[in-house]
């Protein structure tokens, strides 16, 4: 017995051994890339950074307004078409689950969140760049729109499938519409969940550089027409990394703590709805 036990307890240990190597294995890439994000581009923050558009070429100074101000008009417009698609998407599969529409529908969103970001573009050129005839933040918007709306709907979905059926069926006892129930009571009560896919889908489209390579294309001046070509922080990221300037490499940097921290941000505000939502 006593051998039984020292081998159960030797394995225990392996075993926590091997799960915090595991653990440490992720954490510590992730806190090296930060801290080098941090100590390359804390630097170049200033107030110009975040008041000025970037210096022309050979100037230094400089900021990256415009494209946090493109990046902010582009992902509201991604929520006004994603989110109304993906919620009621998500009311329809959590009240109609067992039909062949429905399961053609979480078919088309989990290949949809699948794809990558590139091809998703390049059908938003496709559909919107070409027949437009040019660039604009309005393609941008829908190209980061087809990224958001599988992520909402199927997080909704699974939200909404939490909710006690005695809810629904107290409501529709006492005469309330069908329609007023799956708005009013169900998905109040999942609110909390929502809104937790909801920050992780902007957290999401927030990075992404690819779709808006092909439709936004990006700006170095200020652009407030979504129906013209529109920076976009990711873009500026991008651009400027690959430029022969070290001015620019600096505020790629900068422009990578900035864009890293907001997703932190979203990411740290997103837990916390999902844990207020497990602890009532």
């Amino acid at each position: 017995m006593t051998q039984g036990m020292t081998f159960r307890k030797t394995k225990n240990h392996l075993m926590s051994f091997v799960m915090l190597a595991c653990t440490l294995a992720v954490l510590i890439p992730l806190g090296l890339i930060f801290f080098h994000i941090v100590k390359m581009g804390v630097s170049s923050l200033s107030l110009d950074f975040f008041t000025h558009i970037p210096a022309p070429t050979g100037e230094a100074g400089g900021g990256m307004a415009n494209g946090m101000f493109g990046s902010a008009i582009m992902i509201a417009g991604a929520s006004l078409i994603g989110l109304p698609i993906g919620i009621l998407g998500a009311i329809y599969l959590s009240e109609f689950g067992g039909s062949k529409v429905s399961t053609g529908i979480r078919f088309a969103a989990d290949v949809l969140s699948g794809t990558p970001s590139i091809i998703t573009g390049m059908v938003a050129y496709t559909l919107l760049v070409v027949p437009m005839k040019g660039f604009s933040g309005l393609a941008g918007s829908v190209a980061l729109a087809m990224i958001m709306i599988p992520i909402v709907l199927r997080t909704t979905e699974e939200q909404l499938k939490m909710v006690p059926g005695s809810l629904r069926e107290a409501s529709l006892a006492l005469g309330v519409p069908f329609w007023r129930t799956s708005l009013k009571v169900t998905l109040r009560s999942a609110m909390s969940g929502v809104l937790t896919g909801i920050l992780l889908a902007v957290a999401r489209i927030a990075g992404e550089t690819a779709p808006l390579l092909f439709t936004a294309l990006g700006n170095q001046f200020w652009s407030k027409n979504v129906m013209q070509p529109m920076a976009a922080l990711p873009l500026q990221i991008f651009s400027f990394a690959i430029a022969p300037y070290e001015d620019w490499h600096k505020l790629a940097w900068a422009g990578a703590l900035v864009l890293v921290t907001v997703m932190f941000a979203l990411s740290l505000t997103a837990r916390y709805f999902g844990r207020s939502r497990h602890a009532r």
